[in-house]
C-alpha cells in the first residue's frame, strides 16, 4: 500500500483541558465534587495541581511546535472567568489572551474550546444546565470572553455536548458501553446555548463549531433500526444541531456494537486500552463518516487517541486513525485537521491512571517529558506523509 500524503494546510496538533492539565480549579463545579462538596459519583484522586500547565503552558506548547505540530487546542475556564455570578476577571481573561498570543508566536494555530465540561460552583448549585436561565448565563460568559478570541480563527463552543447532556444526572461518570441518553431538556438548552455562542463568536470574526463524541455504533445483522434509535439521542442530534455552523469537531475513542437488545459487550478476547475501551482505531472514520452524511460540514478531529503505557500502541493507534481519516478524506469527505488527544498525560477525571499523552510528566517536579509517539506525529505532521509500509 502506497504511504498516504495529506494535504498542504492540514493542521495538525493536540488538545488539552483546561480542568485537566491547569491544576487548583478550585472554583469549578468538578474540584467541588472531587472534595465531596457537590453530588456525584466518588473520585478515586481528585485533580490537585494537575500537570501545572497554568504555568507552564508556554513549555507544553513549546515542546508541541517544537516537535513540528502547527495547531494547539485548549480551552478557556469558565470558572476561573467568572468565579462569581456576574464578577469577570480581567486578569483571567487577559491569562488566556496570553496563551492564545503564545500559540501563534509558536507558530501553532490556537483552537480555543469555550466549554469543556467544567461549570463555576455558583452556576452548579444553581441547577446549571437544569434551568432554562442557563443559556442566558453561558451567553453571558462568551461574551466576556470574546477579548479572548482576538486572532483567533477556530473556536469550538461546548466539547461533547452529548457528554455534557448525559453528565447532568451528577450520578453518571463515564461508561464506554451502553452510554445512558442525554437529559432531553439539557440538551435542547444546550443547543440554544450553543447557537447564541456561535452568533457571538461569528461577530468576532472567528468561526464557530462544536465537538460531539462519536461512538462507531455498529448494527449486527437484523439490529440497523435498534442502532438508529439508540444513536439519535446520544450522537445523531448534536451532528444535526451542528448545520449551519462553520465547521463540526468529531471525537472518538473506541466503538460499540449493537445487537437487537442494544448495546453488545465488548468480546472476551479483544484489545482494551486503560479506560477499559476496545482498542479500535477505525472508530475516527465512522465518526467522520457519520457527520458529514448528517451535517455536511467541514470536519476537525479535535480529539482522537489512546490510554495506555505502551507508547508503541499509542503510535499503532494513531497511525490507524490517520489512516481511516485519509480514507474518508479519499471518499470525499471535507477533513481539515486532526488533533491528538492528549498533549500531555492528564486528570481523567478521576483518576491520572490513564494515560493518553504524548508528553509525561513529573508529579514531584513537572518536568515534562515527551514521549516518542510526540517525535512521530510530529514527524507525520512536517512531512504531510503518513508511511504505511511494513516497517511503518
Amino acid at each position: 500500500m502506497p504511504d498516504i500524503r495529506f494535504p498542504d494546510g492540514f493542521l495538525w496538533g493536540a488538545s488539552t483541558a483546561a480542568h485537566q492539565v491547569e491544576g487548583n480549579n478550585v472554583n469549578s463545579d468538578w474540584w467541588q465534587r472531587e472534595h465531596g462538596h457537590l453530588p456525584g459519583a466518588p473520585v478515586e484522586t481528585p485533580s490537585g495541581d494537575a500537570a501545572d500547565s497554568f504555568h507552564r503552558y508556554p513549555e507544553d506548547m513549546a515542546l508541541l511546535a517544537g516537535a513540528g505540530l502547527n495547531s494547539y487546542r485548549f480551552s478557556i475556564e469558565w470558572a476561573r472567568i467568572e468565579p462569581e455570578d456576574g464578577f469577570v476577571s480581567r486578569a483571567m481573561i487577559d491569562h488566556y489572551r496570553r496563551m492564545a498570543g503564545t500559540a501563534r508566536d509558536l507558530g501553532l494555530q490556537p483552537i480555543v474550546t469555550l466549554h469543556h465540561f467544567t461549570n463555576p460552583i455558583w452556576f452548579a448549585r444553581d441547577g446549571g444546565w437544569l434551568t432554562d436561565v442557563s443559556i442566558d448565563r453561558f451567553a453571558r460568559f462568551v461574551e466576556a470572553a470574546l477579548p479572548v478570541l482576538d486572532d483567533v480563527d477556530l473556536v469550538c463552543t461546548i466539547n461533547e455536548p452529548n457528554m455534557v447532556s448525559v453528565l447532568a444526572d451528577p450520578s453518571v461518570c463515564f461508561p464506554s458501553v451502553g452510554l445512558p441518553p442525554g437529559v432531553p431538556h439539557v440538551t435542547d438548552r444546550l443547543i440554544a446555548a450553543h447557537k447564541r455562542a456561535v452568533e457571538l463568536v461569528r461577530g468576532v470574526g472567528s468561526s464557530a463549531g462544536w465537538s460531539v463524541a462519536t461512538q462507531a455504533y455498529q448494527p449486527e445483522p437484523g439490529a440497523e433500526q435498534v442502532a438508529a434509535e439508540y444513536a439519535w439521542s446520544r450522537e445523531d442530534v448534536f451532528l444535526d444541531a451542528a448545520s449551519g455552523d462553520d465547521w463540526v469537531g468529531v471525537q472518538a475513542y473506541t466503538r460499540t456494537k449493537i445487537g437487537v437488545g442494544g448495546p453488545l459487550p465488548i468480546p472476551d478476547a479483544a484489545e482494551r486500552t486503560l479506560t477499559g475501551w476496545e482498542y479500535y482505531p477505525p472508530a475516527i472514520g465512522d465518526g467522520i463518516r457519520n457527520s458529514w452524511a448528517r451535517n455536511g460540514l467541514p470536519v476537525y478531529v479535535t480529539e482522537n487517541g489512546i490510554a495506555t503505557a505502551d507508547d508503541v500502541r499509542r503510535i499503532a493507534y494513531a497511525r490507524g486513525a490517520l489512516a481511516a481519516v485519509a480514507s474518508a478524506m479519499a471518499d470525499g469527505v471535507d477533513v481539515r485537521g486532526y488533533l491528538h488527544w492528549s498533549a500531555l498525560d492528564n486528570y481523567e477525571w478521576g483518576s491520572f491512571r490513564p494515560t493518553f499523552g504524548l508528553i509525561r510528566w513529573d508529579p514531584r517536579t513537572f518536568e515534562r517529558q515527551p514521549k516518542p509517539s510526540l517525535g512521530w506525529l510530529g514527524e507525520v505532521a512536517r512531512s504531510g506523509v503518513l508511511a504505511t509500509g511494513p516497517t511503518a
